[in-house]
């Protein structure tokens, strides 16, 4: 009975001094006088967060319930409090005019025991910066169209292969299809490497790709390694699943190994990587593992959130059959003016570019964007301050289905983007590919995929929607990027023959 008594006492104590320190930790913001989301222990106040509600719906409803009220409101994550951010010029102190405050992002890196995990996206500070500076000349107008007939090479493979099903049936699960094409032009533009997907939908790059995006910890856990980053990396916690990390290094080490050997040259971003490593007119070249973390970051990127927009994108011409008519006839009419696909046909279609816009504004793949205080911050006009350490989240899918910013937002309209229109509206109403010098240095390539794939199957098929997709749609919690539940299923109808 001693021992019993022993163990309930400390977990008694254990339990008290937990919600002490949560109570005491869940007055930070009514202290300083701003506006918050109540918080409950032990969740703080995104309770139900990647287990039943998606971070896009959390993130909306603290947003429309306290915009207005402030230029930022409190949220805690646990006990962690995060600053969220609702004013627009707020939005572009933090990402633009005040960026040297702000350039980091917070995230969890292991550069020795997790080395997929140390790229553009995670690092902050110097790192960030030596990293950014090498890497943005590899993405400019240039090199993508070196790399440009790569893309429409296997755009041209996923129309065959979309033709040769639709032959035995033509009611398709859209996204995995999508998935399949992106693999496929990013292993080829990132790795030199036939993947394969399109033949094979169980190829080795897919299935990686996807098992990169499960998450390898519960929520809570994940969250404690982000708070705790230092502690994490002195207890070697890696966040990349072992194979996945040991999959894309083999393929970088093999790939470089090869190239290298037989003085090889593709014209794709593999190649700019290689010049990096072996530049001499560099301070310090990349390294290999460097190399893979860039490339794997690269191909992620691609994989997913191009894939992603490309799908909600035929789920909205797919409910929306006059626009869907409206962007056939200009990219036939680029076909004809043209005569092939070129670089400089895809950039002569802006009512496409108008479509992916629009389908990012409705559908931003990653709801919002992070940074964090680097040093106390005074918000202008106010004499509040952020204060060091901060997490300050921009809650981008919200702003950008904002009824002030984008009257009857659920409805889908490219002529929101019609220059004459954009022009008049704030730049930090659309976000997609965030802001600022700390902005999606691939978004070039991001677009260029999405033109191509978008163009090609508009020129080759009618879409509508299959009665198997769940509406209203309805997002997978516990995925980072917006993911509908039960996927996007449609009906395709081939409009020419081959």
């Amino acid at each position: 009975m001693e021992l019993i008594s022993i163990i309930a006492f400390v977990l008694i104590s254990i339990i008290t001094a937990a919600y002490i320190y949560f109570k005491n930790a869940f007055n930070y913001w009514k202290s300083r006088g701003i506006p918050f989301e109540e918080p409950i222990i032990p969740y703080g106040s995104v309770k139900g967060l990647n287990k039943t509600i998606h971070t896009s719906d959390i993130t909306k409803r603290i947003y429309d319930k306290f915009k207005g009220t402030a230029k930022y409101c409190g949220v805690y994550l646990m006990a962690a409090p995060i600053a969220m951010i609702l004013d627009l010029d707020l939005v572009k102190h933090i990402l633009v005019k005040d960026f040297s405050n702000f350039s980091d992002k917070g995230f969890y890196s292991n550069e020795e025991d997790d080395p997929l995990s140390a790229n553009l996206f995670t690092l902050d500070g110097d790192k960030w910066k030596k990293l950014r500076a090498k890497l943005t000349p590899t993405f400019t107008s240039g090199k993508m169209k070196i790399m440009f007939s790569h893309v429409v090479e296997v755009g041209e493979r996923f129309n065959d292969c979309l033709r040769g099903i639709v032959q035995e049936n033509n009611e398709v699960e859209i996204k995995d299809l999508l998935a399949r094409f992106t693999t496929d032009v990013i292993g080829t533009c990132a790795f030199g490497i036939e993947c394969n997907s399109l033949k094979d939908p169980n190829a080795g790059f897919k299935n990686m790709g996807e098992k990169a995006f499960r998450p390898r910890y519960p929520s809570l856990i994940q969250f404690l390694v982000i708070g705790m980053k230092n502690v994490s990396r002195r207890f070697h916690v890696k966040i990349m699943p072992d194979d996945v990390s040991e999959f894309f290094l083999r393929m970088v080490y093999n790939t470089v190994k090869y190239r290298e050997k037989n003085d090889v040259h593709r014209n794709d971003f593999m190649d700019i990587l290689i010049k990096l490593k072996n530049d001499k007119n560099a301070l310090e070249g990349l390294t290999l593992n460097e190399i893979a973390a860039q490339a794997f970051l690269f191909f992620l990127a691609g994989f997913e959130t191009s894939s992603t927009t490309l799908m909600f994108c035929l789920y909205e011409l797919s409910k929306n059959p006059d626009i869907q008519s409206k962007a056939r006839k200009v990219v036939q009419e680029a076909y004809e003016k043209h005569g092939t696909f070129t670089y400089e046909m895809m950039m002569d279609m802006p009512y496409i570019d108008h479509i992916l816009q629009e389908t990012l504004r409705r559908y931003p793949p990653v709801p919002f964007v992070s940074r964090i205080a680097k040093n106390d911050y005074n918000v202008p006009e106010t004499s509040n301050i952020i204060e060091k350490g901060t997490i300050i989240v921009i809650p981008t899918y919200a702003i950008q289905n904002d009824p002030e910013y984008y009257p009857d937002p659920e409805r889908f309209d490219p002529d929101r983007f019609a220059a004459d229109i954009a022009r008049e509206r704030d730049t930090m109403t659309w976000l997609p590919f965030s802001e600022g010098p700390r902005n999606c240095v691939g978004l070039r390539f991001g677009m260029m995929q999405a033109r191509t794939g978008l163009a090609i199957l508009l020129n080759n098929f009618e879409f509508t929607l299959n009665s198997k997709t769940i509406e209203p749609l309805s997002y997978i919690p516990d995925c980072f990027v917006l993911n509908p539940k039960g996927g996007v299923h449609l009906n395709l109808i081939p409009i020419k023959s081959k």
